[in-house]
């Protein structure tokens, strides 16, 4: 029986289930030196034994007035960079104006110190840095160059992430999670949407980050990258099974599509105006349970998420116009039944 809203949305916030874990990051000095040195072209200079330093915000700072005095709103647990002109403002004061000045913006809470430009290390710099214990790198970057690139992989670095379990495609340009309880045929079904010309993501482990503007975006693990594991096959590389054109890197995440087992006891939804999101990292994900049993096909069905979850990105809603049909039509008929009984009478 096909239930009637009169309202055209029926929305279903479900909580983030246990199968979801938070990652806290930690990064440090050492971390951008291995993992983004080369990009950001740095070379360490002085503080070989301090590179754990912990790096607390994802902020880097040019000291600016801080370098004449100026102390207040300056915040010390940020990487600082010495650009060409805080170089050159350092040449133009005395030795002792220079140690003065070092002293009170390179504190025990500085993370390191960047220094960007065409000129060479103060050697007031190297000698305070070396002193106090504090990570002393070059860049070969302009500052400017330095300070936009650095900015971004630290925001990378600090956005909330997550790693769930499931195998993540891309299908029709969405980014899709398929769930589900094990040998529930996720990966079977992943394996059908690649056949259909379809991308893996990741297969089994999906680490997911939100970026800006409240996108979530999800890769594998370097360690099976672009593989997947099939029960009574084993591990097979899709990359090289299919080509490179059947697998992506990464993707934002759209949609989120739960199989399970089909509960001749359990009502589920034929109409499809009830919309369920689950939260993710605070962003709301569409959200579907797709009954699995013999006789459906599943990767078809995951197919017909997809595209009319594009449809609705795009405004139509097939639920919501066929019960704006189905109640314009009851009450025609309401009014000509009135009708009817008016004239008999």
């Amino acid at each position: 029986m096909f239930s009637l809203l009169k309202n055209d949305r029926s929305t279903i916030k479900l909580h983030q289930p246990v199968f979801f874990v938070i990652c806290k990051m930690r990064v440090l000095v050492e971390n951008l030196l291995q993992d983004h040195g080369q990009e950001l072209g740095l070379e360490l200079i002085v503080g070989e034994a301090n590179v754990k330093r912990k790096i607390s915000r994802p902020e880097v700072h040019r000291p600016g007035l801080s370098l004449t005095g100026f102390m207040k709103k300056f915040v010390p647990n940020r990487l600082l960079v010495f650009g060409n002109s805080e170089i050159l403002y350092l040449k133009e004061l005395s030795a002792e104006l220079q140690n003065q000045r070092l002293e009170n913006i390179l504190t025990d809470s500085t993370p390191a110190v960047i220094v960007a430009g065409k000129y060479p290390l103060p050697k007031k710099l190297v000698e305070v840095c070396r002193r106090k214990g504090l990570p002393l790198l070059k860049t070969s970057l302009s500052t400017m160059e330095f300070l936009n690139l650095a900015t971004s992989l630290l925001s990378d670095a600090f956005a909330p992430s997550t790693t769930c379990h499931g195998t993540f495609m891309e299908a029709f340009g969405v980014g899709v999670l398929i769930q589900g309880d094990s040998s529930i045929g996720k990966s079977e079904a992943a394996l059908g949407l690649i056949e259909r010309g379809h991308r893996l993501i990741s297969d089994d482990v999906v680490k997911l980050r939100q970026r800006k503007d409240s996108i979530i975006e999800g890769e594998g693990p370097e360690l099976n990258k672009h593989m997947m594991e099939i029960r009574g096959i084993g591990i097979i590389n899709v990359a090289h099974l299919y080509g490179a054109v059947c697998v992506r890197s990464s993707k934002t995440l759209d949609l989120i599509v739960r199989l399970e087992e089909w509960d001749d006891q359990a009502f589920y939804d034929r109409i499809g105006l009830d919309e369920r999101f689950i939260e993710m990292l605070e962003v709301n994900i569409p959200y579907h349970i797709l009954p699995v049993k013999p006789g459906r096909d599943v990767v078809l069905l995951i197919e017909t998420i997809v595209l009319n979850h594009r449809l609705k990105m795009m405004g139509y809603h097939s639920a919501r116009e066929f019960n704006v049909k189905l109640l314009e039509t009851i009450s025609r008929k309401q009014k000509e039944r009135q009708r009817e009984t008016f004239s008999k009478s």
